[in-house]
């Protein structure tokens, strides 16, 4: 007959290797969690500039204070009976963790901007990758650059 023996288990070292293992891949559950994160929120961002483009060409078309005209086109509410496109950068400014938008205003790299004159308008906001910003502007462009909206300046 076999003896049966009772001091079966795990030794210290095993469970130090399995709780080893298991913090690696929590590490690096983490990582990829974090990635994913920013990409969603530079989507969020170019998403609310984009649709942005669209709705200052309305306000353009339907602004009857300054007809055919990009004047106060940023502002976060109606002028003349047409939206302004000031309501999508702060959103698109929210995403990324910024609570305003300068109007009018020298732009930084870590600033949320919309800049207007009568005939143009562009409107910027930080990514998550330091020193790039997603711009949106009457060219109908929507782009990522690496320098900011100057003084006066609304579009490139």
């Amino acid at each position: 007959m076999k003896k049966i023996n009772f001091k079966k288990g795990f030794t210290l070292i095993e469970l130090l290797v399995v709780v080893a293992i298991i913090g690696i891949l929590t590490s690096i559950i983490i990582a990829s969690t974090s990635t994913a994160r920013k990409k969603g929120i530079d989507a969020a961002v170019k998403s609310n500039l984009a649709a942005m483009r669209n709705q200052g060409e309305i306000f353009y078309n339907t602004n009857t204070a300054a007809p055919n005209s990009y004047s106060n086109v940023c502002t976060n509410g109606k002028v003349g009976g047409a939206l302004g496109v000031g309501a999508g950068v702060l959103t698109a400014a929210k995403a990324n963790k910024l609570s305003s938008y300068g109007i009018n205003t020298t732009g930084t790299l870590t600033t949320a901007t919309c800049n207007d004159s009568t005939n143009a308008w562009a409107a910027e906001v930080p990514l998550t990758t330091a020193g790039l910003m997603w711009r949106a502007d009457s060219t109908s462009a929507s782009k990522q650059e690496t320098t900011s909206i100057g003084t006066g300046r609304v579009c490139n």
